[in-house]
């Protein structure tokens, strides 16, 4: 793969904005993840189901359409004020409490209202020609006629209802015009419109789940800026006890130095090859382990003991420069096992691939400037394993690796058939990414699937 055509012809981001790309689909995820937890989408979800109920919609529509006129509160009232405000009724009413009349109603209960009837006896009291104005006048007969009719129980009937708590409320809604306004269910709709559009709510439902779900790859479970030496330690990190950690062969010009080579400087680490003679072990194919001195010194570092992982997606950002072989990759510790080169600059071009021994498979990767840093990825997954500089892939292979957990390895090194010289391994970042695998969406769908 040739970066250089690919970076021409914009199949290539740059590191740059290869980084700026990863960072905010971290962010991304990270802020989809906080909302998804989140009391407003919780309260936004449970809005949403009230206000697209059947209930509520029936109710918002009925508040917005139906005229005071065709409610019972409505027709009551204004049957209520209808016959409140007629002549008779009022008379009626000013009768209940006219002292005169009620003089004249207990007199008539009495013995003595049949004297009212004779002549000779209204001449002798003037009471009684009083109360026969009362008897014979348009007033009482009004009262008479409306004592025992059907509107004054109607009346009456609507008054012991209207003077309730709960028909002053229920008269008071529909009597008003911004009823829908004034009303619970406008409340709800209204916070509801309001968390649907805040900016938080858009977003979360504009990242599509399993577009989140591919987006969980940038969430790190290993991260190393460089600034420490805390998670790196000398070494190849084998797995067996026995073997010499940290030897060089006879193959090679250099011994490495135990991390004495290895400088961690303006938020990098540099594995350094320098001239200078040490005598170290080295392994022999034929001797086994001899001891042998070297004109050149470099390192070789791993993480085994702050880091591994079985599958995700494992990136770091690195250049080298100067000669020698300069490796960062993975490995299991196991000796004659696959290794896998994220970066491999052989003394002559950059490649990427599977390191295993009789079946290696590695990928050139040319038009590299070496004076520039890529992001070089290996995604690791149950199917397939491709290999990426920056956002631009450069291998895939079927998974034949077996199920163990890698760490990361750094090195460099000078064969006995090249020339030597001096060189460094510039390594500004490694971050390791769980892979979408164990993503929720990937979790759930795989429960689902046991049920079935």
């Amino acid at each position: 793969m040739n970066l250089f055509a690919a970076r021409l012809t914009g199949k290539m981001l740059s590191t740059d904005t290869f980084e700026k790309t990863i960072y905010e689909m971290q962010e991304r995820v990270k802020r989809w993840r906080q909302i998804e937890k989140s009391p407003e989408l919780a309260e936004y979800n449970e809005l949403k189901k009230r206000v697209e109920s059947s209930e509520f919609k029936d109710r918002k529509n009925e508040l917005l359409s139906r005229k005071y006129k065709d409610t019972d509160e409505g027709r009551k009232m204004m049957a209520y004020e209808k016959l409140t405000s007629s002549s008779s009724i009022r008379d009626f009413k000013r009768a209940l409490v006219d002292p005169e009349f009620q003089k004249f109603l207990a007199f008539q209960q009495t013995d003595e209202f049949q004297k009212i009837r004779s002549f000779k006896e209204r001449l002798r009291s003037a009471e009684l020609r009083a109360y026969s104005r009362i008897f014979n006048s348009s007033f009482y007969k009004n009262y008479m006629k409306v004592l025992n009719s059907s509107e004054l129980n109607q009346l009456n009937a609507l008054e012991k209802e209207v003077n309730t708590e709960d028909f002053h409320k229920r008269h008071a809604l529909w009597a008003d015009n911004k009823r829908w306004q004034h009303s619970e269910e406008y409340k709800i709709e209204q916070r509801y419109l309001e968390l649907a559009n805040s900016d938080d709510i858009k977003f979360f439902f504009t990242q599509r789940e399993e577009k989140i779900d591919w987006a969980e790859l940038f969430r790190p479970a290993f991260d190393d800026d460089m600034s420490s030496s805390k998670n790196w330690k000398p070494g190849f990190g084998y797995a067996s006890a026995a073997m010499k950690d940290g030897h060089s062969r006879t193959t090679e010009r250099q011994a490495y130095n135990h991390g004495k080579n290895t400088f961690y400087v303006e938020g990098r680490m540099d594995l350094e090859t320098r001239e200078e003679s040490k005598k170290a072990a080295a392994w022999d194919e034929k001797k086994g382990f001899i001891e042998q001195v070297f004109d050149y010194t470099s390192d070789v570092m791993n993480t085994k003991e702050a880091f591994a992982q079985e599958s995700g997606l494992f990136m770091a950002k690195v250049r080298s420069q100067g000669v020698g072989h300069h490796f960062f990759g993975l490995s299991t510790g196991k000796v004659n096992a696959p290794m896998i080169a994220l970066y491999h600059y052989n003394g002559n071009k950059h490649q990427m691939g599977l390191v295993n021994g009789l079946k290696t498979q590695m990928a050139d990767v040319t038009g590299v400037l070496r004076s520039m840093y890529h992001v070089y990825s290996f995604r690791w997954n149950k199917n397939e394993l491709i290999w990426y500089v920056n956002n631009l892939e450069i291998l895939r292979l079927p998974n034949r690796l077996p199920k163990e957990a890698m760490f990361f390895i750094a090195q460099s090194w000078l064969p006995v058939t090249e020339k030597g010289g001096e060189g460094k391994l510039k390594v500004q970042w490694a971050r390791v990414f769980r892979g979408v695998d164990d993503s929720p969406l990937a979790q759930r769908n795989a429960k689902a699937e046991e049920k079935a």
